[in-house]
């Protein structure tokens, strides 16, 4: 009787000691588990707002070159109307000179040379017209009698 008793208070015994370490450990482990799921979501929340305000610097000193770009762009117009103003020998050539200055629309195109509208190849020999003996024939050249 001692012998089962051994089998059977063993495995019981075993199965007591095992729900109580399971209890143990679904009650410790669920708690550091979202802790580091939290930290890991904080630092891709940390990375993410990084990014924006990268993305957010970026734009704003972009904006501030264009906008320099565009005082320099007027300040050099602003110094070459100058010139002209004070460098032009006549009325007529200052006039000419402000106004390329500030033409809204570009010059006029110059004239463009057109390809050949027919694609056909360069030939290599002389054309013949029809009924004449070609330059291979062995009267070409000759005057017939």
């Amino acid at each position: 009787m001692e012998l089962s008793l051994l089998v059977w208070l063993l495995p019981t015994l075993a199965l007591a000691v095992g729900v109580v370490v399971g209890f143990l450990v679904a009650r410790l482990l669920p708690n550091a588990a979202p802790s580091s799921t939290q930290r890991q979501l904080d630092e891709i929340q940390e990375r993410f707002d990084n990014y924006q305000n990268e993305v957010v610097t970026h734009f704003n000193s972009t904006a501030a070159l264009v906008k320099k770009l565009t005082q320099s762009y007027q300040d050099v117009q602003d110094h070459l109307t100058e010139g002209a103003n004070r460098l032009a020998l006549d009325e007529l050539t200052r006039q000419r000179l402000l106004a390329s200055l500030h033409a809204e629309t570009p010059q006029a195109p110059r004239e463009r040379l057109t390809p050949p509208r027919d694609q056909e190849a360069p030939k290599d020999y002389a054309p013949k017209t029809p009924n004449a003996p070609g330059m291979l024939d062995e009267h070409y050249g000759l005057k017939r009698n």
